[in-house]
């Protein structure tokens, strides 16, 4: 548990360096001095809205566990699932049936490693129902890539509320457009598969793990098939959009600060998505500071010094509150379990 604690640590030290950094050019004492005026309420009313966030994302969760015949029952184990088609055969000795509180916790763990790049530390979810569970990593780790792509592309319907209304540089958007559509292309369609799988088969050290590649990418495909990848998009707007009206809640309690709904949307879909784009652990820099430019130009009656309160409480409410329940939800977990977590850096 230590190194995994070390990691943490790491990423709070980081978020620290870099919002020490934006105050001493925002000026230190302006950013002081608006975090004083601040209305406190607003940020508890984002910190709610940032849960309602986690609520449909981990209906999302449940959805995916299903989609893979990894449903929660009530009472004793059914018999495996039948194979998806080219994939492996059913595992064997698995304890399907995972509870909904086994579940919960298991999401919930995934967020104490949420700063590292692009969220795929998640991927502990996965290592946690393989030794809780005994469900192969390579059967639940997909759910981790179907988790970003659909958050790519809600975060990217949402931006578009406001990507030909305000005078933005929209080629970031436009890369991780085609990036998600490139994924998903190559995930869905046979032949593009085939050809990556083929690919990869070959790269030395890669090789080895072919069997793995094909099963991991059948049970992503399965994911991203166009049900269920509309069911999970759909629920990723409704959860992102709730981190945007937290967004838009802490400006509001700026003292004499305002954006519109429609500005604070764009703004905080968009400066996700650059932030995810830049493979930085949490977006830490990149989302930071785009916030805190668009913020100075949408918004009104916002300086730097107020500009940088906002987006620092705001990250607060959003991406280290996260952090701060998932880290107990996965040392707890890990106890009851008797998982030992370190095994996940190996």
């Amino acid at each position: 548990m230590g190194k995994l604690i070390t990691r943490v640590v790491l990423g709070i030290a980081a978020g620290i360096a870099v919002y020490v950094g934006f105050s001493i050019w925002a000026n230190a004492g302006r950013v002081a001095d608006a975090l004083a005026r601040f209305h406190w309420g607003a940020a508890a009313a984002a910190c709610a809205l940032a849960l309602g966030n986690y609520a449909v994302r981990f209906v999302r969760w449940q959805y995916y566990l299903r989609v893979l015949g990894l449903g929660t029952r009530r009472a004793k184990a059914a018999p495996p699932p039948e194979p998806i088609a080219g994939g492996s055969e059913p595992f064997e000795g698995s304890e399907l049936g995972i509870s909904v509180a086994d579940s919960g916790m298991v999401f919930l763990a995934g967020f104490a490693l949420t700063v590292t790049p692009g969220k795929l530390g998640e991927a502990v979810k996965a290592f946690l129902l393989r030794e809780s569970h005994r469900i192969p990593i390579a059967r639940t780790a997909p759910i981790v890539i179907a988790e970003r792509v659909t958050d790519l592309v809600a975060l990217l319907l949402l931006a578009m509320v406001g990507v030909f209304s305000f005078e933005v540089d929209r080629r970031f958007l436009i890369a991780g457009a085609v990036l998600v559509a490139l994924a998903i292309a190559v995930i869905s369609i046979e032949p593009m598969s085939e050809l990556a799988l083929s690919i990869a088969g070959r790269l030395p050290f890669v090789h080895r793990f072919a069997p793995r590649l094909r099963e991991f990418h059948v049970h992503t495909a399965a994911m991203l098939r166009p049900a269920p990848l509309a069911v999970a998009t759909a629920l990723s707007c409704v959860s992102w959009f709730l981190e945007c009206l937290a967004f838009w809640t802490v400006v509001g309690g700026m003292e004499g600060a305002a954006v519109s709904l429609r500005a604070a949307t764009f703004i905080y879909s968009s400066m996700t998505v650059a932030g995810a784009l830049s493979f930085l652990p949490g977006g830490l820099g990149v989302t930071e500071a785009g916030m805190l430019a668009l913020l100075i130009r949408l918004g009104t009656g916002l300086d730097r010094g107020s500009a940088a309160a906002a987006t620092f409480v705001t990250r607060a409410c959003t991406l280290w509150f996260a952090v701060a329940l998932g880290l107990p939800a996965l040392i707890a977990y890990a106890r009851r379990k008797h998982v030992h977590v370190e095994d996940v850096s190996h």
